[in-house]
């Protein structure tokens, strides 16, 4: 698999994640990471990252790794981001790095070829530069087959 391709791909197919500046550092076999640049633009009346710049960051990075695992298949899928939940633990300051990775792949591809259909929720974490948890995020994914 091109994972380059497909992350310069990525990086093109989806121009807020552009605007929020956020770049796509590493995408292999289901997982994906997502950076968050520190930009004074980016935070909030306490000098940190904005919630929402994070929470962009971490639905980047489950999307990211949906493409990943589902690459060999994607021209025949909808993909659709369907619910999101983030708990932030910890001010973020400085680039964040969003880390997310799809459960079971393999499961999720035999359900999706059973049923035409699967939904599955993808767990991100997103760090500073010391490696420090700063947030925890699940995005659920609903995707079909396209018609």
């Amino acid at each position: 698999m091109d994972y380059e391709a497909l992350r310069e791909g990525m990086a093109a197919a989806v121009p807020f994640n552009a605007h929020l500046g956020l770049q796509i550092s590493e995408l292999g076999p289901a997982y994906a990471i997502v950076r968050l640049p520190d930009d004074e633009r980016l935070r909030n009346h306490l000098g940190s990252q904005h919630a929402s710049g994070l929470f962009a960051a971490a639905e980047a990075a489950s999307g990211g790794a949906f493409v990943a695992a589902f690459a060999e298949r994607l021209a025949e899928l909808r993909p659709l981001a369907t619910r999101g939940e983030i708990a932030y633990s910890k001010l973020a300051t400085g680039p964040i790095d969003a880390r997310a990775e799809l459960p079971d792949t393999e499961a999720l591809l035999a359900t999706l070829e059973a049923d035409a259909r699967v939904v599955f929720e993808v767990t991100v974490t997103l760090t500073n530069s010391d490696g420090e948890t700063v947030a925890t995020a699940t995005v659920e994914w609903n995707v079909t087959k396209s018609p």
